[in-house]
């Protein structure tokens, strides 16, 4: 469908010289592609309904990174702020039925869907927060991040940006989950459709997530749909001793479909000697 502009960016791409704020072919050819991230009508990243095909869109991702190529550092003033970058900020907020209270910020080139509430929060370009999502305060939405539908991303949680190389895949945080406060997912980690993570829990490429109930390893920076995950650590023996390394603990599997309440998750947590955030 967007065969032509794909193979024109691409080209771009092969020859960087030719692209810069003075080429008015190269900035009307890249800016094409981020009027369509922002709009939603492309994504950087094909993600199937659980998460366990992701298909990364490398040209969008090249067009991202030569928005930055052809746009020259300009101040805008907003009220009493100032602002110094090469990328404009997100607007139209009232047209696209999205609540942001003041304070939060998005780029240019994030796709933010209907009813979704970005409390004091940031969104970076490329990004794509799905419908009924809150974005709760001082949370962190970074570039090409991919977020379902009716998310909530706690207080402070850092969702890691993935824009170089081009084909690296973004973070992934399927429909229906539950991020805790101060969490980081980072590099290209997957948090699955309708899943919990508790308050603090570092999730990466590289982290071990482990199934409390049989202390298997059932994967790397992916926690499967419908599973409550928690931070936890496991002993190491190493010729300096013996230390601690950081895991993810599935401490419970959820009903397919089944809508947590935070009521029931800090109870669940609490058991376990967890507080939600």
């Amino acid at each position: 469908m967007y065969e032509d502009i794909k193979a024109e960016i691409e080209s771009l791409w092969q020859d960087l010289d030719q692209v810069h704020p003075g080429n008015k072919e190269a900035v009307q050819a890249v800016k094409e592609v981020i009027d369509l991230l922002d709009k939603g009508h492309i994504k950087v990243a094909d993600v199937n309904e659980d998460a366990t095909k992701i298909e990364v869109n490398n040209w969008v991702k090249e067009a991202i990174l030569l928005w930055f190529r052809v746009n020259e550092i300009a101040v805008s003033e907003i009220g009493p702020f100032e602002y110094r970058d090469k990328l404009p900020l997100k607007s139209n907020y009232e047209q696209a039925g999205v609540r942001v209270v003041p304070m939060a910020s998005a780029r240019y080139g994030a796709f933010i869907d209907k009813n979704v509430v970005l409390m004091p929060s940031y969104v970076n370009i490329g990004a794509h927060v799905g419908s009924e999502t809150m974005v709760d305060t001082w949370a962190t939405v970074g570039s090409c991040a991919q977020i379902g539908k009716r998310v909530h991303l706690s207080g402070g949680v850092g969702i890691g940006g993935v824009l170089e190389p081009p084909n690296a895949k973004p973070v992934v945080i399927g429909d229906e989950a539950f991020v805790g406060s101060r969490a980081m997912i980072v590099e290209g980690a997957v948090v699955g459709k309708g899943s919990v993570i508790g308050p603090g829990v570092i999730l990466g490429p590289s982290i071990p997530v482990i199934d409390a109930d049989t202390g298997m390893e059932v994967s790397r920076g992916v926690v499967p749909p419908w599973s409550v995950a928690v931070t936890a650590s496991r002993k190491r023996e190493f010729t300096g001793g013996i230390f601690y390394l950081p895991c993810v603990l599935i401490i419970k599997r959820l009903v397919e479909g089944e809508r947590h309440s935070k009521t029931q998750l800090e109870t669940l947590l609490r058991d376990e000697g967890i507080t939600l955030g």
